[in-house]
């Protein structure tokens, strides 16, 4: 499955009619330049979760971050990096939901 269709199932799956109604799911471009990808994950099973940032920076066009933190998972990279940002949301799920 492609993954613009898996965020938009799991999007629809997650909608209770109250967590869609705020910034459930933003996508942004960053001045370095990039991508920045928040998700709001109080309404799943990874709501307590938290990392710390973590940086993978092999250079100044070849980097992403992710972090999770007050409920929000939030990854960032660069302008290459959109489907793996998102990627990496849908690992972390999976992975999550497959225990």
């Amino acid at each position: 499955m492609d993954i613009l269709d898996w965020i938009q199932d799991w999007f629809k799956d997650n909608c209770d009619g109250d967590w869609e109604s705020s910034d459930a799911i933003q996508i942004n471009t960053l001045d370095r330049p990039g991508w920045e990808v928040e998700i709001d994950i109080s309404n799943t099973s990874i709501a307590s979760m938290e990392l710390d940032w973590i940086l993978n920076e092999t250079s100044k066009q070849d980097w992403y971050g992710v972090k999770i933190a007050d409920q929000k998972f939030t990854a960032a990279g660069d302008p290459d990096k959109l489907k793996f940002l998102l990627n990496l949301f849908k690992e972390m799920i999976d992975k999550i939901e497959n225990q």
